[in-house]
């Protein structure tokens, strides 16, 4: 018997079991070395969005900030195509407590900071631990923000505009991490324990 059925069949779980293999299969691709910084984004359309793309790529958790009184804006479920379901989120108070727990796991910080000194994304080697920080809809990531990360960088664009809309410049990113991560065999055994997806697999079945 393989990881993946002793962890299916260690105890009876509500749903079918077309379910199961299902959200099986979801966890054996999950990456835990890889996830989003999302400080002070109000847009519940682009953090809709941007939880999408995470759950697409394989990130388990989502890291939101929200400082000086600043709320998580409401989703609904339309706007979220229920991929909120899938996605983890993790709030923090400031931008430093978020740092510092991401460090603590052994993450590299990599913001987005426009106007700084940036290094191209097809130079990063995004099969490392890596969190990916970006900034609100209109003033980008705080000073903080970008001074407390390990690098930065750039997504090359060839028009007149040099900027995209967070959430397509998150999906950017994430799919080359995707595709980097594909050709590294990341994608082939589960990240995760045996225990961490029987404990996942209580958690999305409770959902």
């Amino acid at each position: 018997m393989t990881d993946r059925e002793h962890i299916a069949n260690e105890r009876p779980r509500v749903g079918t079991p077309e379910r199961r293999e299902k959200i099986l299969r979801m966890l054996g691709h999950r990456q835990p070395t890889l996830t989003v910084i999302l400080e002070n984004v109000h847009d519940p359309h682009n953090v809709s969005a941007v939880i999408r793309s995470c759950d697409a790529v394989g990130v388990l958790d989502v890291h939101v900030v929200y400082t000086g009184g600043q709320q998580f804006p409401e989703l609904g479920e339309r706007s979220s195509a229920s991929a909120r379901k899938w996605v983890r989120l993790v709030k923090h108070r400031s931008i430093e407590e978020c740092y510092a727990m991401l460090r603590a796991r052994g993450m590299r910080i990599i913001t987005t900071c426009l106007g700084q000194p940036a290094q191209s994304l097809y130079t990063f080697d995004l099969t490392q631990p890596v969190a990916i920080a970006f900034g609100n809809e209109h003033a980008g990531l705080s000073v903080d923000a970008c001074r407390g990360a390990d690098a930065n960088l750039v997504i090359p664009q060839m028009g007149m505009v040099q900027s995209l809309n967070i959430s397509v410049a998150c999906a950017v990113v994430l799919f080359e991490a995707l595709r980097q991560r594909l050709r590294a065999g990341m994608y082939q055994e589960p990240q995760l324990s045996p225990d961490q997806i029987a404990e996942l697999m209580e958690y999305y079945l409770s959902r």
